[in-house]
């Protein structure tokens, strides 16, 4: 059979529905990752804004338009949040969340829509590549949290952690080959999880541990998003010790104002997640500090939003990714709007902050590019765009190569010239 697997949402999401495709062509189905004619479509959908939501819903009616007699098998964070948006669609045939993805595969010969209980176990989704020359390893899932404008929790459970041979063994096999003899060598593995930083191996903090293990294999070692209470300078100490541990830590802000943060029931202060931030470039020579902005929470004022500039121009990020705020159902920030305590910012007013923002974030993206010209980086070649060899260095700045003796899926050593595009023009070293 031909299927199509339409991945909507974040990193995990993406891992869960490599994973899925992988073992669909095992089983000698043909799989695309292409909006295109299908016996089958699977979409993996996502609940963290009403827009991931509708465009999750819209996916369905794609499906129709390209094949009507085609089945549709529904997954994700949007199904779990509410099944019957997607149950009486036409052609949708299964309906889970975001628990036992696998039965999916189980679900193909089958009718009738359905919906699968909250997790309170880790699910081993087992093997994944996820690209020629990087792959994503799924280590956590779910999260404690409930920070008051967030639906995730809900959805995807409370933390729990994957054992750790049960990760190794799955990097043993991607470094190796085993995992699919078709695929080369991979140069990169990105950690990835709900909640990475509450990583646990017996109970205890564990992800220290598990990158001393993972730095035995010879492959850079990425971690995705982290919380500030994770940066310690004992954590910091040993990465900076490890040999093939990438410099680059997104951390998560969400607001640069104490009174927000408090409102969002983030666990620290704008002074806390600043000092975090002063140590990491203590240890790190360049490191790639960025975050993800919220603009326009609940009763967010310009004093606020004026503190939150403030911040960002202190930690002096790399790049930041901004977003309006988008009122979850079912959140303490829907409570918080429905007892009146707070209201929302208006439309224009949440415009004109995201244009300021995205502003002073080409800024930031320009000034760190400049910080670190001339200097050298190890960049991992990863395609061929418009003549230039395209990738990433250890910091996670996207290169671009003008050269045609160089082969994809290794590490070349270059030197940053410039800003160019949306990363900087380098050259071989």
């Amino acid at each position: 059979m031909k299927i199509c697997i339409h991945t909507l949402g974040c990193k995990v999401n993406q891992y869960e529905s490599d994973v899925l495709a992988e073992c669909l062509r095992k089983l000698g189905h043909e799989v695309s990752t292409e909006l295109e004619i299908a016996d089958v479509y699977i979409l993996n959908s996502c609940a963290v804004t009403n827009e991931a939501e509708r465009k999750s819903r819209q996916a369905i009616s794609k499906f129709y338009a390209l094949n009507p007699n085609a089945r549709v098998l529904v997954c994700g964070c949007a199904s779990e949040k509410d099944d019957s948006q997607f149950s009486a669609l036409k052609n949708v045939n299964y309906v889970s969340g975001v628990a036992n993805k696998m039965k999916l595969i189980e679900k193909l010969e089958e009718d009738g829509a359905e919906i699968d209980p909250l997790p309170t176990a880790y699910e081993n989704f087992g093997l994944s590549t996820s690209s020629n020359t990087r792959a994503y390893v799924k280590i956590q899932d779910g999260c404690n949290n409930f920070c008051s404008y967030c639906i995730i929790p809900y959805l995807r459970g409370r933390s729990r952690s994957r054992d750790i041979v049960s990760i190794l063994n799955e990097v043993e096999g991607l470094v190796s080959g085993a995992v699919n003899e078709d695929k080369p060598y991979i140069n990169e593995i990105v950690l990835t999880g709900i909640n990475l930083s509450d990583f646990k191996i017996d109970g205890k903090s564990g992800l220290i541990t598990l990158l001393k293990e993972l730095d035995k294999f010879s492959v850079r070692i990425r971690l995705g998003s982290l919380e500030q209470g994770l940066i310690s300078d004992e954590f910091l100490k040993e990465a900076k010790s490890l040999q093939n541990f990438c410099p680059h830590f997104h951390l998560s802000m969400q607001s640069g104002s104490n009174t927000v943060l408090k409102r969002m029931n983030r666990k620290y202060t704008k002074r806390e997640y600043l000092k975090s931030v002063k140590k990491i470039r203590k240890y790190f020579e360049n490191p790639a500090i960025t975050t993800d902005v919220i603009v326009g929470f609940l009763g967010e004022t310009n004093k606020e939003f004026k503190e939150t500039l403030k911040t960002i121009k202190k930690a002096k990020f790399a790049s930041m990714h901004i977003f309006p705020y988008s009122l979850r159902t079912g959140t303490v920030a829907e409570k918080m709007l429905l007892n009146g305590k707070y209201s929302l910012v208006a439309g224009e007013i949440v415009k004109k902050r995201v244009k300021k923002l995205e502003k002073l974030n080409r800024k930031l993206k320009k000034r760190y590019l400049l910080s670190i010209s001339g200097k050298t980086f190890q960049m991992l070649v990863e395609t061929v765009h418009d003549g230039y060899l395209v990738g990433h260095t250890e910091n996670f700045v996207k290169c671009y190569l003008p050269a045609d003796n160089v082969e994809l899926n290794t590490l070349q050593s270059v030197e940053i010239v410039e800003p160019y595009k949306d990363g900087a023009l380098v050259k071989l070293n």
